[in-house]
């Protein structure tokens, strides 16, 4: 597993990004969309989940490295065969103590690096599309992109030498607009935009197409029912 040390990269243009996804432990993570899925799908849903966001962001040409913030000893595995960096959740404080952590850990090697926060239930994301973003991203001291609902932030971002300033949850969307962040409104954006928490989301996300991680266990599943 590769570890803070260690990083595996694309091709590095000028310009490129470091992204910080975050994963809770696959035990915990989820827990709404095991209503419509079941307990035990729940967590290898949940990884197949982060496994198709890291692989799509890899994948991407204005990406440089991926730094998945985890504890969870089986993500870590799966998602540093995939070439992500792993470190783990020092903080242990929640969600944007882990990304603010993990756009530290990526400056402490790169301190001029580009750094973004990406969800890690992106299952239909588009590398094409990423690239978008980041593109009219690169523009802005700080930008972000709202999820499909139009109220969570599925990105954020932060250029060389500006905080990252994560607050997800919620309603972050009106967070991060209210703290100076410019939002990135673009079109045919779906599938950065398409985050997965419930029954509903995964139907949504399996009409843009579906990675193939998720793919595999979707199609084992029952039909999800509505919830």
């Amino acid at each position: 597993m590769r570890m803070e040390g260690e990083i595996a990269t694309n091709t590095d243009p000028a310009g490129a990004w470091s992204l910080v996804v975050p994963l809770k432990p696959l035990a915990r993570a989820k827990s709404r969309l095991g209503l419509a899925v079941g307990e035990r799908s729940r967590p290898g849903l949940a990884l197949a989940f982060a496994q198709d966001t890291v692989a799509a962001a890899l994948s991407c040409a204005l990406v440089r490295d991926v730094v998945v913030v985890t504890d969870d000893a089986v993500a870590g595995a799966a998602l540093s065969a995939l070439g992500a960096r792993i470190v783990p959740d020092a903080p242990a404080a929640g969600l944007n103590a882990a990304l603010a952590y993990g756009a530290a850990m990526v400056r402490a090697l790169r301190p001029g690096a580009r750094a973004a926060a990406l969800n890690a239930d992106l299952p239909a994301l588009r590398a094409e599309e990423l690239a978008r973003v980041l593109d009219c991203a690169s523009a802005f001291p700080r930008a972000f992109l709202r999820d499909a609902a139009g109220i969570g932030t599925t990105f954020l971002s932060a250029a060389p030498g500006v905080e990252l300033r994560p607050a997800f949850g919620g309603p972050s969307g009106a967070r991060h607009l209210a703290s100076g962040a410019v939002e990135i409104d673009l079109p045919a954006l779906g599938s950065v935009r398409r985050d997965v928490d419930t029954g509903e989301d995964l139907r949504a996300a399996r009409a843009l197409g579906l990675g193939p991680h998720t793919a595999r266990l979707a199609a084992s599943l029952s039909p999800v029912p509505d919830r």
